[in-house]
């Protein structure tokens, strides 16, 4: 193995955190812009890899201009884990994660996700068999609990295994993306592993730079993955930067919101040209969000083809 990317990084690190149908080639180039440190992809179905799915396999297309970037995996059969390792080692990523924190219906009811924190001899074979066939680093994303099941238990449970990066989301499944996020939790898990290289990153509840260094005091923690923050704010991962360093950050006017629409306009279509014309468009309306007197402009935003229709509508501002 290379060196260990999660071992040069300064602390504390921003992570773009996997966020399915979002985090893409495009939006992970644009995060990577306003300073995001390490990139994941969105959830990558390591059962659809085993059977060499076409559609998956695209999805595995990186960019030179991402680095670091690390590949989420999600499944619930520890067998098609072996392949799906080999396969993304194959296609240049620098970090391979286990996803035992998503908490969506079609995830869980099909015994993936955090249903997987419940079984702990299953989660631990598919840990072994990822790091068994990885020739990159493997890391894990977990939630604070579910049921009676909690984080430092299903951690304890892995701890012998070479894991290089622990990603928590502060709430439980129950909770899903609701309620306050449990620092206590968080900061157990990085006393647990202080000894160790396992870096700790929390997640969840971070929408501005205020929420990003209150996480930080209260955890201690190595890095931060910021996922639903990115709406319409891909530049926060700046202003959380310029906030810990200078202790202020500058909002993005109209001009600038009208640059990003264009460079994520330009990004998308180039990385993603038959998806493009429809993805755009959640884009343009998170980025115009708040934005006064363009209510006519946000619902021809929901129609456009092309570049060029969202050039004609940016003259319009």
């Amino acid at each position: 193995m290379d060196v260990n990317f999660w071992n040069t990084q300064n602390t504390p690190f921003l992570c773009l955190a996997p966020l399915a149908g979002i985090s893409d080639s495009a939006t992970r180039q644009i995060c990577k812009k306003f300073g995001a440190d390490i990139l994941y992809t969105e959830m990558i179905s390591a059962d659809a890899l085993f059977y060499n799915s076409k559609k998956t396999l695209q999805m595995l297309k990186i960019s030179k201009k991402e680095h670091p970037v690390v590949v989420q995996l999600f499944g619930k059969n520890p067998e098609t884990f072996k392949k799906a390792a080999k396969i993304c080692c194959e296609y240049g990523f620098d970090g391979i994660d286990i996803n035992f924190g998503c908490p969506a219906r079609k995830v869980v009811s099909h015994g993936g996700g955090v249903f997987l924190m419940k079984d702990f001899d299953k989660s631990r074979k598919i840990v072994e068999n990822v790091i068994t066939n990885s020739s990159i680093p493997v890391s894990i994303k977990i939630r604070t609990g579910i049921s009676d099941i909690l984080a430092i238990d299903f951690l304890k449970n892995l701890e012998d295994l070479p894991i290089s990066a622990i990603m928590v989301h502060g709430r439980t499944y129950e909770q899903k993306f609701s309620g306050e996020i449990d620092y206590n939790t968080i900061s157990e898990i990085r006393e647990y592993f202080s000894s160790s290289n396992t870096k700790i990153i929390a997640n969840g509840g971070i929408f501005t730079p205020e929420n990003a260094k209150k996480v930080l005091d209260n955890t201690g923690v190595s890095g931060l993955g910021i996922a639903r923050g990115i709406y319409g704010k891909p530049y926060i991962f700046k202003q959380i930067k310029d906030f810990l360093k200078k202790g202020k950050y500058s909002e993005f006017d109209i001009s600038d919101i009208k640059k990003l629409i264009k460079l994520h306009s330009k990004v998308l279509f180039k990385t993603k040209p038959e998806r493009a014309r429809y993805e755009i468009r959640k884009y343009l309306l998170w980025y115009t969000k708040g934005i006064p007197n363009i209510k006519e402009l946000r619902n021809e935003m929901t129609s456009v083809n092309s570049i060029s229709d969202i050039n004609k509508l940016l003259k319009k501002f």
